[in-house]
């Protein structure tokens, strides 16, 4: 018997996009699969929008508000799938995607063979979406994938995963106490956990862009900030386990350097425990240097509303970029619409 696939998707107020992510959950061409979405408190109306797809095997819990990690993981713990597939409720799977992975074990595979795809970033229009190969997409060792994306600031995106209810178990759930970056954690301590991670190219994602009030933004939310700081010191802690060379001291010291902005100025105890950790590993980490155009502003200012004004620049741009997109996508809906 071919195995069950469990889909779970944690959803907060997200009406608006959770009809494309369930028709692309409805429609995978495995066989075998559950879909089940947990409404995590959401006043908008997402778990009326989400039981119009239940005539399509679509299964909706509603509970209080937890969180992203607590979501996933009142979902995973309904799930009776062999393999787990969590996918956010605004992101898309191609049609083949969890079909394409699962063609892709091979004879003698392990359950700890964790299966990863290509992902590409799109706000509205899946055919603007690129996808830019780094050096993640390959096959590779935990420890090889661990030193890329530490040593070379890279992500796989949450829904590229196909993980074995085995090897999901061995992990353990998603930390409910991080409120940034607990998917990376997730993730990365699954890899350090794993046989290998073997990466299908023909399975893609598309991973949406939301402009604001995204899980992934830091701003200057100081529990973001302690989330990251304790996420880094576990991905270090992770790849320390499998390898404790110097090549993995350099990688950790670059991983520490990449988000140290994130934390300087503003929190100098992060900064002072970020650094005497880059000083075990033989390292040393410096405040980056702002653009030009931000860096009169910093003499004039100081770095924290020079770094200010770089976020709200973006920031702006982002919903700028998201509405034009947006409003295409609408205009090309309603043309097809009337030309069928």
């Amino acid at each position: 018997m071919k195995p069950l696939v469990s889909i779970v998707i944690p959803a907060y107020n997200a009406a608006l996009t959770l009809p494309y992510t369930l028709a692309s959950a409805t429609s995978q061409t495995w066989p075998r699969k559950e879909i089940i979405v947990v409404d995590d408190g959401s006043t908008d109306g997402t778990a009326d929008v989400a039981r119009r797809f239940a005539s399509k095997g679509v299964r909706v819990v509603s509970i209080e508000n937890r969180g992203l990690s607590g979501a996933v993981n009142y979902g995973c713990s309904l799930a009776e799938g062999d393999y787990l597939q969590e996918l956010d409720a605004d992101d898309i799977l191609t049609h083949d995607k969890i079909e394409r992975q699962l063609a892709a074990l091979r004879p003698g595979d392990g359950k700890r063979v964790l299966l990863s795809s290509p992902w590409a970033h799109f706000y509205y229009r899946t055919s603007r979406a690129r996808f830019v190969r780094n050096s993640l997409w390959e096959d590779l060792s935990p420890v090889e994938w661990l030193l890329r994306k530490l040593g070379e600031n890279l992500h796989m995106q949450n829904a590229t995963w196909l993980v074995s209810r085995e090897l999901a178990e061995t992990a353990g759930g998603w930390d409910e106490s991080l409120q940034y970056d607990q998917d990376g954690e997730y993730f990365s301590r699954l890899v350090s956990l794993c046989e290998r991670t073997r990466f299908v190219p023909e399975a893609r994602v598309f991973y949406r862009i939301s402009a604001s009030h995204r899980i992934s933004y830091i701003g200057t939310s100081d529990k973001k900030k302690e989330s990251l700081l304790r996420s880094m010191k576990l991905h270090i802690q992770y790849i320390r386990s499998l390898e404790d060379s110097e090549r993995v001291h350099r990688a950790c010291v670059a991983y520490l350097q990449n988000w140290f902005d994130s934390l300087y100025p503003e929190r100098p105890d992060l900064v002072a425990e970020s650094q005497e950790l880059a000083a075990q590993l033989g390292g040393q980490l410096m405040p980056a240097r702002l653009k030009m155009r931000y860096a009169w502003m910093e003499a004039l200012l100081g770095r924290p509303v020079a770094k200010s004004a770089q976020r709200t620049l973006s920031t702006l741009r982002g919903v700028a970029a998201s509405r034009w997109d947006r409003t295409i996508f609408w205009l090309e809906a309603q043309r097809n619409e009337i030309g069928s």
